[in-house]
This record gives structure tokens, sequence and C-alpha cells, in this order.
């Protein structure tokens, strides 16, 4: 049963302490809409996407008026679109075509952002996988809501260096391309390794093709609450630090089940998972680095900032595991840089450098994200950086990725705005020492030994 002590805590968290669910993703199969035709193929994706998504919004709207908890985004995850567009598709050009249909079908349903315009290519790019790579620059200049992400890397097959390479004059191409817009377009593309299926935080989601017909994923936040619970134990040891994070942890992972059930219950749709990370947002106090301050740190990038985001990002998963029936997607602590006020003052302090992000994302839920570099960073390099991201997931079993925004036009010093939960973002140097020879080696970096278990 739940008390009114409860009740008035949960009211605490949500008025105070920057509670919230960041997302109802919506993901959807759309295997069965590859038609002959181009034309043929998106509008069999606008009918379905509209059958199954029409609720969606004012679902997320009621809930959020009824529970008094804000919703922040409503978004729809696809099957990789390389996969649909493989019958038809014959050109990037095709592939830029069903972008902009994904895009005003989804500016139609009224949802925030549609994942998914994306493909897995850890073992190798097939036609359709390299054609629609091709294409990313052209449809995320050319649409609003699109999120793009590309899957390099996997434990099980290592790392594909073809795709590496390609990637990083993708990001390039797609910083010209919205270079009008601070090179807005790369911070929809996140190249991952060990992409999970039921991700619903973008950029990097999409409907793996081993989920069903439609599912219902939902990802909350929270790192204002645990912010909050740790200074109410400024000297506390750690056996109490991390049970005070496991707690609220699990206080928070409880609000996003009670949100994904009834959700899936009012659209009919299954629930799939709860992914419980601490993503933060530009509002102060909501903060990733907040929380590692409180830890112990005078600024993230510190000695012992790896240690201690290992803690919290175990104990985060400790207790929520606990709260939901199922967890997936990401499941942690996130660390954008733009996003978390916190890591741009860590940044902006000296503390912070790509190398210490690097080392951090060994032991966190995601990688190097969004991280704003200079325009005129190489795309070898670029690849190389993807390159070390995709090597820490490979070899330790766990989702890594690169979500970084060369600007067109910017150096180190500057600072760009990219607005909303986008935040802002000093650029950050990048090393110059030349790594081209090794990325333009072709074929495919071998999986680790311990990946040969089957």
């Amino acid at each position: 049963m739940i008390n009114i002590s409860e009740v008035i805590e949960t009211n605490q968290m949500i008025e105070h302490e920057n509670l919230d669910v960041r997302t109802i993703t919506l993901g959807v199969n759309l295997l069965d809409c590859a038609g002959g035709t181009v034309g043929e193929t998106c509008a069999k994706i606008r009918e379905k996407l509209l059958r199954l998504g029409g609720g969606l919004v004012s679902t997320g709207e009621e809930i959020s008026r009824e529970y008094g908890i804000p919703i922040v985004n409503k978004r729809i995850s696809i099957t990789p679109a390389a996969l649909v567009g493989e019958s038809c598709c014959r050109a990037p050009e095709d592939f830029v075509a069903i972008a902009k249909a994904l895009d005003s079908t989804a500016a139609e349903l009224g949802v925030n952002f549609l994942g998914g315009f994306s493909a897995i290519v850890s073992k190798g790019m097939s036609k359709a996988d390299e054609l629609l790579i091709r294409s990313i620059p052209e449809a995320l200049a050319a649409t609003e809501r699109i999120c793009s992400s590309v899957n390099v890397g996997s434990t099980k097959t290592g790392i594909d260096m073809d795709a590496v390479r390609l990637m990083g004059e993708t990001v390039k191409a797609t910083a010209a391309a919205t270079a009008d817009r601070d090179s807005l377009g790369c911070a929809k593309l996140v190249i991952l390794c060990n992409a999970p299926d039921d991700n619903p935080f973008m950029a990097g989601a999409f409907h793996g093709v081993s989920e069903g017909d439609a599912v219902i994923n939902v990802g909350v936040s929270g790192p204002g609450v645990v912010k909050y619970a740790l200074q109410q134990i400024p000297n506390a040891d750690f056996e109490t630090l991390c049970e005070t994070i496991k707690k609220t942890a699990f206080k928070i992972t409880r609000v996003g089940q009670l949100v994904a059930q009834e959700a899936s219950r009012r659209l009919g749709v299954p629930f799939g998972i709860v992914d419980l990370s601490l993503a933060p947002t530009p509002a102060i106090g909501d903060s990733v680095a907040d929380i590692l301050k409180e830890i112990g740190l005078e600024q993230p990038g510190a000695p012992g900032t790896t240690a201690a985001l290992a803690l919290l990002n175990d104990q985060v998963k400790k207790g929520g595991v606990m709260a939901s029936s199922y967890v997936g997607g990401l499941s942690g602590a996130f660390i954008p840089v733009s996003e978390d006020q916190g890591m741009i003052d860590a940044v902006n302090a000296g503390a912070l450098t790509i190398e210490k992000l690097e080392a951090m994302t060994c032991v966190c839920s995601v990688g190097l994200d969004m991280i704003a570099i200079p325009g005129d960073t190489p795309a070898s390099s670029i690849s190389g950086i993807i390159a070390d991201e995709a090597a820490i997931g490979m070899v330790n079993q766990k989702t890594t990725a690169v979500r970084i925004i060369p600007v067109v036009g910017k150096a180190v010093g500057d600072t760009v705005e990219f607005g909303g939960l986008l935040g802002h973002a000093p650029i950050m140097p990048v090393n110059r020492f030349d790594s081209a020879r090794f990325v333009s080696r072709r074929g495919r970096i071998p999986a680790p030994i311990h990946s040969f278990k089957n």
C-alpha cells in the first residue's frame, strides 16, 4: 500500500527536484511496410504509424494531468530504416524521401522525435545500409524530428572499420549540411557499439527486429532527486551513500513503471521496458555532474571521477531493477556535455577533457555524448574517436556511443547554442595528432576472445 508520506515525497520530487518521465516511446515494427517503390513504402509507413501512434501524445498528456507527473517527450522508434527501404531504395535520395515521409508523419502525430533512421552494420554493410548512411547528411538537414543511428560494432562480431571510416565522413558532411544551424544535424546522429534493441532515448532509439509488432518503452530521469538525497547525508560512509542512491533510484523507477503500465493499458500496446537512466537537462539542479560533486569531487574530471561514476551507475541499476518488471535500454547515468550544466562548468574550469570523458564512458551508460568540437577537425580524427569508443564497448560487453558535433566555423574558446533539451556547449579541443593511416585500413577489427561463448 502507498501511504501519505510516500505521496508527499513523490510530490516533493516532482515540484522541487526535477523528477520527470523523460519519454514515452512507442516502438513500431515497419518491416511489413516494405514495398516495391519508395512511394508505396512511404504510404504504408504513414498508414501504420498513424494507426498505431494516433493516441500516443494525447495519452501521455492525459496520464501527466491525472497523476501530476511531467512527461517531457512523446516519441516513436521504428525498425531500422535500412531494412525497411532495402526493397525499393536504389540511391541515397530514395532514403531521403523515406526520412521526409517519416518526419511529416511525426509532425502530424505531434511527437517530439522519431528514431530509427538507422543501420546495423557491426559485421558489414549491405548496399541498402551504405545508401542509408550516405543519405544521412541530407536527411537530417531536410527534417526536424528524425534521429539517426548506426551500430558499427558488437562484442560478438568486432568492429566494422569500413563503417567507422564512413561514419567519420558522414558526421563531417552532416555538420556541413546543417552549418546554418550550428551543425545541429550532428546532435541527432549517434554511432553505437552493442546498441540495445529497446532503447527509448534519442538519438539512438530504434525498434529492434527481436521486438514485437509494437511496444511501449518508458525512460525516466531524476538526477535532481538523487542530488537532493545525497545532500541530506553529506559525510556518510560508502555503504550509506550506496544505500541512499539505491533507494532513490527505486522510487524514481516506480514512477516510470506506473506511467508505462498506464500507457500500455490505454493504448492497447504491450509494455516493453523502463529505462531508468539518470538523463540530465540544462536546467539548474538537474545534473549528473552535481551528483558527482555531492559524492565528493570538486569538479567532474578530478581524480576519483571514474570511480564515483562507476558507483553511481551501479547503484542506480541495483535500485531500479527491483522497481520494475522489465528494466532495459541503457539504464544508469548519462554524461552528455551540452545537456548538463555541471559538465559544461567542469569543461570551462579546465577539469574535464575528451580523454577523461572517454575514461568515464568505460563505466557509464553510453559514451562521448553531445560534445562540440572545432569544425576543422578531420574526418579521420572523428573516425578514430568512434573506433576508440566502439573498442571500449566491444571489450567491456557494454553499449557505447559517440554523438559528436564538429561545429562549422567554431574553434576552441567558442560556445554553441543548440536550445531546448540539447542545451549549449563549449567547443572542446581534440588531439591534433593524425590517425588517418589507422582508420584507412580496410576490414574489421576481430571480436575479443571472450565473445566466443555460444
